[in-house]
């Protein structure tokens, strides 16, 4: 018998998603179903939509003009991840402190991801970068 190797907790696939600038709304529109449908409430919903919002923002404008999204949840945690095809970037583009609106310095969208969602987390895939924000259901 072939051995049986742990994969972690099960994942529940909820949404898969390619997209460009013009399909921005309907993502929105998408995430928040599967969301609410995956059991999240008021006033997280919000927040989670707003966060894959920013990031995918973040994925047409910084790397390449379009992105993919898949969002699963995974005991208890709805967990979405944005790919594109930019060049990539670390956690260090996010400021400590809210940068305010009227300065000069990037981030601001990441920044309020950072705050609006249980986790980010930020990596360079193989073709760019990899975001993956998380939050736990009500």
């Amino acid at each position: 018998m072939p051995a049986v190797t742990n994969q972690g907790p099960p994942r529940e696939h909820l949404l898969e998603f390619c997209f460009v600038a013009a399909d921005v709304p309907k993502l929105r529109l998408r995430v928040g179903e599967c969301a609410a449908e995956a059991g999240l409430g008021e006033p997280r919903l919000s927040d989670f939509v707003l966060a894959v919002h920013e990031v995918a923002c973040n994925a047409v404008e910084h790397g390449g003009g379009s992105g993919s999204l898949v969002v699963q949840l995974v005991d208890g945690t709805l967990h979405c991840r944005v790919t594109d095809s930019g060049p990539g970037f670390s956690e260090d583009v996010i400021p400590p402190e809210w940068p305010g609106m009227f300065s000069g310095e990037g981030g601001r969208g990441l920044w309020l991801t950072r705050e609006l969602t249980d986790r980010l987390e930020i990596a360079t895939g193989a073709a760019g970068a990899v975001v993956t924000l998380a939050v736990g259901l009500d």
